[in-house]
């Protein structure tokens, strides 16, 4: 791709997970490198903390009420979606098309398209052991088009070679794909951590397994605080601290002694790497993905041995040396996980593709909320 003005990228995003996390820092640091950004909300709009993310004013910020596709599994939403983005795209005209989705990739767009697999459902089903709903004739619709937009994009993107390996073999796209790992920026410490450990997830998510560490909760001296949504119900044992902010979950992990996570499935683990530039030891479920981004600057455990966790983490909070060698690999190992080296990345990847289609017919009128 040859340009002789300033590089635009218009990039979906969402505000329901670490999706949001992921394109407010890429878009900052792309913007930074000179480039315009426009950043188009998909799914539910975010809350004022999420847009207090975005702190340079040069990003462009787009609100929509489209569906996301795994809200929208069936694709009700996808004629208007096509009609809303199409229009958006004749009025940016961007260089790029990053979409941080799937389904989106086969709409015909006149910009060269990068599809980033954050996740998908059909490999946290498999991950959760629960699969048989997918043959449910609207996930069957999903999973097409899933796999239609990902050999319809000019390349994508896996946040670790676990997860590229994963969409390969359920979905087997015609495109081997690229791996960039996640980034963030480097993190300033507090003169000394706190006795207490931290965790961060979703609570109806099953896929997070925060059952695992409430149930470890309950015995342990040290306290447990739990960020993140939580329902009317919650289990006893940890201080749940519901919805944090970025920089208010930022403040805990400066403070945590030790970030316990025993995801049952994480194509990257950004609040992981978070933990771990901010100096928490890790004590990390034994799966693929965190085997490849955190052996040797981690205990692992099996997350279906809750004698095994709760051994190894009452070992690590009698132990301040083991404790302090942790942190400092932890943060060491992050290091490896720059915001710069992300960014950097995406904006090379950006050069090899083509450049833009010339349109032959008018846009669609667009259609979106403010």
């Amino acid at each position: 791709m040859t340009r002789t003005s300033r590089l635009t990228v218009m990039m979906t995003t969402d505000a329901v997970g670490g999706v949001w996390s992921f394109s407010c820092t890429l878009a900052t640091a792309l913007v930074s490198m000179g480039a315009d950004v426009h950043l188009v909300t998909m799914g539910p709009p975010p809350s004022a903390e999420q847009r207090g993310m975005l702190r340079d004013f040069r990003i462009q910020l787009i609100e929509t009420d489209l569906a996301l596709e795994w809200q929208d599994p069936g694709g009700t939403d996808v004629p208007n979606a096509r009609r809303v983005l199409a229009g958006l795209e004749s009025r940016i005209r961007p260089d790029v098309i990053h979409l941080n989705s799937f389904r989106e990739a086969s709409f015909g767009w006149m910009a060269p398209v990068i599809v980033v697999a954050h996740s998908c459902v059909n490999s946290w089903a498999r991950a959760c052991n629960d699969t048989a709903w997918l043959n449910d004739p609207a996930w069957q619709h999903y999973t097409r088009a899933t796999r239609e937009g990902l050999n319809a994009a000019n390349n994508w993107v896996s946040p670790s070679r676990e997860f590229q390996h994963a969409i390969h073999d359920l979905h087997h796209p015609s495109a081997p794909g690229v791996v960039i790992w996640n980034g963030t920026l480097p993190v300033s410490l507090p003169t000394s951590k706190r006795a207490f450990l931290l965790a961060a997830g979703r609570l109806w998510d099953r896929a997070k397994n925060l059952s695992a560490i409430a149930e470890l909760a309950r015995g342990l001296e040290w306290p447990v605080l739990m960020a993140g949504p939580t329902s009317e119900h919650v289990p006893p044992g940890p201080v749940w601290l519901g919805s944090l902010d970025h920089d208010a979950l930022q403040v805990r992990m400066r403070q945590a002694a030790i970030f316990v996570s025993m995801a049952l499935y994480e194509p990257f683990g950004l609040a992981v790497l978070e933990a771990a530039s901010a100096g928490c030891a890790l004590v990390l479920s034994d799966i693929p993905t965190f085997r490849e981004l955190w052996d040797d600057a981690a205990l692992f455990v099996d997350p279906a041995d809750k004698r095994e966790l709760n051994r190894t983490i009452r070992g690590l909070c009698a132990d301040y040396d083991r404790r302090v060698q942790l942190q400092h690999a932890a943060q060491e190992r992050s290091r490896r996980y720059s915001l710069t080296q992300m960014a950097s990345a995406y904006h090379d990847l950006y050069a090899t593709l083509p450049t833009a289609r010339t349109p032959q017919l008018p846009a669609p009128a667009l259609e979106m909320t403010a």
